[in-house]
Order: structure tokens, then C-alpha cells, then sequence
């Protein structure tokens, strides 16, 4: 069978004006402009960046820049404001509309943004800063233990330094279903009166399954929810109304800002207002402009025409992939349909070749010019440990990159 054939040519989120939309957003991105042969598969591990971001950049460089809240002259000034701004917009791009005009729970500020160096650190901060002041002896928190390493690791380090303060703090795992979707029935037999905490993840970094928050909250109404949206923010329309967590954090280089820059978004509703110990520092400046810039052309390219996109293209991939028995596609197995009566993908695609080892597939892939992640994915304990590929798109991918990689990939079959 032609494979081209195998995989449906025409997708509801394929018509003529969104291929219009996407060949002039395409375009905007140099790396990919200027190397047409190579189809950049990565980007749950970064994103490419749009030139309007790289000018953001360079202009602040080159016209503006000097240290915050330091200096009393215009540049420095102006560097101080510029934060403040990034402030109210990362806000405004989570659906936070209160922008910090009205006092929080008991009497306290209102939500509060601070930037970090990415989403690892702004856990991490949330568990140093945060949840150790909060728990208590006999208390209870729920980590999703086969996501994200970055979202597993900093809880359990916080109940290991309560502990050998002498506070016994029981960690439970976040039950997943055979869909690897959290459990929110199970959920709700598990919490009682002492769960005071709940690690969750927007869109799971190998499955690329929503994860369905809202229902985590309806299981636990009372419970402090810390939302891990590094494979959400700036690939699908994320808000903090809607989802009803305490904490959401990002990184800025997976929504095509730059490097060393990401951001926690903090409710203050349940608890102390979140403030992040010790001396911050110099902020990355650089970073924080480029992470405004980012979040105005994702918000002018449309988030929710960027998730329709690259749902669209991880339905084009499973659709080949399930005609090939050669590969085991990992996550939910009723997703991979292109007309699956279930959620699709956001963008991530993880699969293994039955006889060649991903890291070698990787290889091959990279010959041909399919930039893609061969390896385990950061996992932690209760995930996969075996390696496999990630394919992950952007809005800057094209259906014609995922026809050509499944030609590919079906030309590595024989035998099976």
C-alpha cells in the first residue's frame, strides 16, 4: 500500500485557510526557512523562535539595556517597567484577568507572577519556598510519578527535608488509568482531610494526552493543585479560570522565548501568598523581553488554531503508524485513529520500532533529516523507562514533514 494513501489526505483541520494561516506563520521562523531540508520533530524539547521574538531581543539589546529595580536613569527605568509589563502579560495569556487589582483569600495580595529559569526551578522553588512551610505532621501529598521527573523529584526532596525535620509526610502516587490519563476516580477515594497538595501535569511530555485538570479539582476541592504546563503553555489555550489551580508554571524557551527564562503564575487563594526565598538577583532581562514577545505572537497567531494544527498532524502520524506492525505507538491506544472518538495528541507522538532500538532509530531519522528525540524522556519512577522517539511538532511543521516521515518509517518494516 502507498503509504501516502494509508494516511487520510484531507483532515477537518487541514482546510485551504488554515494552510494559508500556517505557510505565512511558517515563514516567520528563520531556522526553519533556512534549512528546508531538515524537519525540525523537537520542539516538546524547545521551540523554534519567530523572528518578532529574535527583534524583541535585539532591540532591547542594542537601544534599552541595563539592570532592574537597580538604577534611577532611563534605561534602567525603562528595564524595571518592560518587567512589570511581562508581569501583567504572562497574567493576561493564562486567562488571569484580576491582574493583581484585588486582594487574594484572607486579605492578601492577589495572584502573583514570578519569573525563573524555567519550569525545573519553579517547581522546585514552589517545594523549597512553599510546601515545606505548609505541611504539617500526619499530612498528605498526591505526585504524579510516571510524568515529568522535574514534577516528582522537588516533592519528594521537600518531604525528605520535613522528614528529617521530624514531620512524617506521606507521599501518594496519582493513580493513572489504562489510558495513562490520571485516575480522578481513584483520585477521590484517596483524599481525605489531610491531603494538602497535588503534583499535575497539563499535557504529558510522552503520551501528549490532556490530562484533564478540571476533573482533579472536582475530586479534590480543598487541596493546593500545582499545574506543570511546560508542554501546554503556547500550544493550546491554557486558563487559570477555567482549570481552578493554585500554582501553574512554564518554561519560556518551549513557548519560543528564549532559553533560561519561564515563569510561576501563583493564585494566592489557599494558604500564604507564594514568595520565593533568599536574594533573587539579577533577572535574565533579555529572557523576560523575550518571553512578552512571545506570548503577543502567540496570542496574534491564534493558540487555539495552533492546538487544531498540531492535534491535526499527530493524528496524520498515528493514523500511519497503526498500519505498522513494526512500531508500538505509546499512550492511549484508542487515540491513534485520525477519527478516534477520544482526545488526540497535543503535538507529541512517541512510538518504538519492534527491532531497532530507538536510540539507532534516532540515528536514522537524523540522516534523513527528521530531527526528533531518541531516549527516555526524563521519566520519572512510575513511567516508561525504556527508551523510545518523541516526534513533537509546532506550528511550524507541515502535513507533507509527517507524509514523508511515515514513507520513511514504513520503509523500515520489512520482517514484520
Amino acid at each position: 500500500m502507498d503509504v501516502v494513501s494509508a494516511v487520510s489526505p484531507v483532515f477537518p483541520v487541514f482546510p485551504d485557510d488554515l494552510r494559508d494561516w500556517q505557510s505565512g506563520l511558517r515563514e516567520q521562523f528563520p531556522i526553519i526557512v533556512g534549512n528546508p531540508d531538515q524537519a525540525y520533530l523537537d520542539s516538546a524539547a524547545t521551540a523554534q523562535k519567530p523572528q518578532a521574538v529574535l527583534d524583541a531581543v535585539t532591540s532591547y539589546l542594542t537601544s534599552g539595556n541595563a539592570n532592574a529595580g537597580r538604577g534611577t536613569y532611563p534605561w534602567a527605568n525603562r528595564t524595571t517597567e518592560r518587567i512589570r509589563e511581562a508581569e501583567q502579560r504572562v497574567r493576561r495569556f493564562l486567562g488571569d484577568d484580576g491582574g493583581g487589582s484585588s486582594p487574594g483569600a484572607g486579605g492578601g495580595p492577589s495572584s502573583g507572577v514570578h519569573f525563573v529559569s524555567g519550569t525545573t526551578e519553579g517547581l522546585r522553588l514552589i517545594a523549597r519556598d512553599w510546601l515545606v512551610g505548609h505541611l504539617r505532621d500526619g499530612d498528605e501529598i498526591v505526585v504524579p510519578l510516571a510524568d515529568h521527573s522535574a514534577n516528582a523529584l522537588p516533592w519528594q526532596e521537600a518531604v525528605d527535608l520535613l522528614g528529617r525535620q521530624g514531620v512524617r509526610v506521606r507521599v501518594r502516587a496519582m493513580p493513572y488509568d489504562a489510558a495513562h490519563d490520571y485516575d480522578h476516580r481513584a483520585l477521590a477515594t484517596m483524599v481525605n482531610e489531610r491531603t494538602r497538595f497535588i503534583a499535575t501535569t497539563h499535557v504529558h511530555h510522552v503520551y501528549g494526552g490532556d490530562m484533564n485538570i478540571a476533573r482533579i479539582r472536582a475530586a479534590a476541592p480543598d487541596a493546593v493543585i500545582c499545574l506543570d504546563a511546560a508542554q501546554a503553555v503556547g500550544h493550546l489555550p491554557v486558563s487559570v479560570t477555567g482549570l481552578d489551580v493554585d500554582f501553574v508554571v512554564f518554561s519560556g524557551h518551549k513557548a519560543m522565548a528564549l532559553p533560561g527564562t519561564g515563569a510561576i503564575w501563583a493564585a494566592n487563594r489557599r494558604g500564604a501568598p507564594f514568595t520565593p526565598g533568599g536574594w533573587a538577583g539579577t533577572p535574565n532581562t533579555s529572557g523576560i523581553v523575550s518571553l512578552a514577545a512571545a506570548l503577543d505572537w502567540l496570542d496574534d497567531a491564534g493558540v487555539d488554531r495552533i492546538a487544531r494544527w498540531t492535534v491535526g498532524l499527530g493524528a496524520r502520524l498515528t493514523e500511519g503508524l497503526r498500519h505498522l506492525p513494526a512500531y508500538e505507538v505509546l499512550g492511549c491506544q484508542r487515540s491513534l485513529a485520525a477519527g478516534s472518538p477520544v482526545q488526540q495528541r497535543h503535538g507529541i507522538v512517541t512510538f518504538r520500532h519492534r527491532g531497532i532500538s530507538s536510540n539507532d532509530l534516532g540515528f536514522i531519522l537524523a540522516a534523513e533529516g527528521f530531527m526528533v528525540r531518541a531516549d527516555g524522556h526524563c521519566q520519572a519512577s512510575g513511567g516508561e523507562q525504556d527508551s523510545s522517539v518523541r516526534v513533537s511538532t509546532h506550528v511550524y511543521n507541515t502535513p507533507e514533514e509527517i507524509d514523508r516521515l511515515v514513507a520513511l518509517l514504513t520503509g523500515l518494516t520489512d520482517g514484520f
